[in-house]
């Protein structure tokens, strides 16, 4: 699966420039360069934290195919059973990942910015990768074969790419009630009141209206999460939630609620305790978490950032044939830098310090490799 978004990285970004021409040609600002480099820093981490996992969860999937499958399926049959298979299965996973706290916590990451654009789409968490595989090893049951399995969770993740953006209008017509599309999507990144958790579709709209679980855009979405994470910083997104549920688990007098914290819904709060305040989301006065750039800062962040993530895609595209500590020394400066642009967006006072630190590592691990492969 790994691969084939790799193999889509270079295409993602001609996407957002792509996206950030036209949204110049029609005079409106869809992008903000401290949010989408939060973004895209989620997704690097996302990713390469994968190299370390993804063999162990396709053998995960593969040894139940080989072992405990019902049956045998023709290939066409197999097929078809993936395409159908997982998007219903992505549907349970993703309206649960909104309804229990302990997957809450891992896919709140992809809610987190409060802009809405092809960007958001590589904001992703850590830990997403292994809740939903809970969902998809009954298709292993099914006889979908592990390639078939993986190809098609691949394509289906390429295919939510688009919806995430807010310059396509709503789509009229048959496809309207068949696939989910941008509006679609922009109503289940919004935090209206009426549009919480609402489509959760992946390539499918049709199990949101089958459950109930639909709703059209009919007014301007304000994106976000109901707490704001008012941070850049690209671990703490990671993170934040589960440090919240602790936090609430440890205020709550009552030992059953302490343990029903993360089981609860993320809108529950304990017996005893009051609920959180309800934040503006009104268009016209909600107000962005932002950390103004110079332009010196913001064209050094993007020079860099784009090494950074050149240096990711190489990692991401090599893995397999590294040294294992070759990969865990680069997947260290990876997460170095991403650290560092959180930071430096952010202003904090070690943020200098460690992005020369970073830099340093970087050029010596460069002119090291140089030397060896030469």
């Amino acid at each position: 699966m790994s691969d084939y978004i790799a193999l889509a990285i270079p295409f993602f970004f001609v996407l957002i420039g792509v996206e950030l021409l036209w949204a110049r040609a029609r005079g409106v600002r869809v992008y903000r360069l401290s949010d989408a480099l939060t973004d895209v820093s989620c997704g690097v981490t996302a990713q390469v934290a994968v190299i370390f996992y993804a063999a162990l969860q396709l053998a995960l999937y593969a040894w139940l195919y080989e072992h405990a499958r019902l049956f045998t399926l023709p290939t066409w049959a197999g097929w078809l059973v993936a395409f159908v298979g997982v998007d219903f299965a992505y549907y349970w996973w993703h309206r649960l990942s909104h309804e229990v706290n302990v997957l809450w916590a891992a896919h709140i990451v992809h809610h987190q910015s409060e802009d809405y654009n092809f960007a958001v789409a590589l904001r992703q968490a850590i830990l997403t990768s292994w809740t939903s595989l809970l969902f998809y090893l009954p298709l292993a049951l099914l006889a979908v074969p592990p390639l078939v399995f993986a190809t098609t969770l691949a394509f289906s993740t390429l295919y939510q790419f688009w919806i995430h953006t807010q310059l396509v209008p709503r789509i009229s017509g048959p496809l309207d009630y068949v696939l989910n599309l941008p509006s679609h999507h922009r109503v289940h990144h919004a935090i209206n009141p009426r549009y919480l958790d609402k489509n959760y579709g992946a390539t499918l709209i049709v199990w949101d209206r089958w459950f109930g679980t639909y709703q059209v855009e009919d007014e301007a979405p304000v994106y976000g999460i109901t707490k704001p994470l008012a941070s850049f910083n690209p671990l703490w997104a990671q993170v934040h939630y589960w440090f919240e549920l602790a936090r609430l688990s440890r205020r709550a007098p009552l030992l059953g609620d302490k343990l029903r914290v993360f089981f609860k819904p993320p809108w529950w709060h304990p017996t005893g305790l009051a609920a959180p305040p309800i934040h503006d989301v009104s268009p016209a006065s909600f107000v962005k978490y932002e950390r103004p750039l110079s332009t010196a800062l913001a064209r050094y962040l993007l020079v860099q950032y784009a090494l950074l993530v050149g240096g990711a895609t190489l990692l991401i595209f090599h893995a397999a044939s590294l040294p294992r500590a070759h990969t865990i020394v680069a997947a260290v400066l990876v997460l170095l830098g991403v650290i560092a642009t959180g930071a430096l967006i952010e202003r904090r006072r070690w943020a200098v310090p460690l992005e020369a630190t970073r830099v340093l590592l970087t050029v010596g691990l460069c002119l090291w490799l140089s030397r060896v492969l030469v």
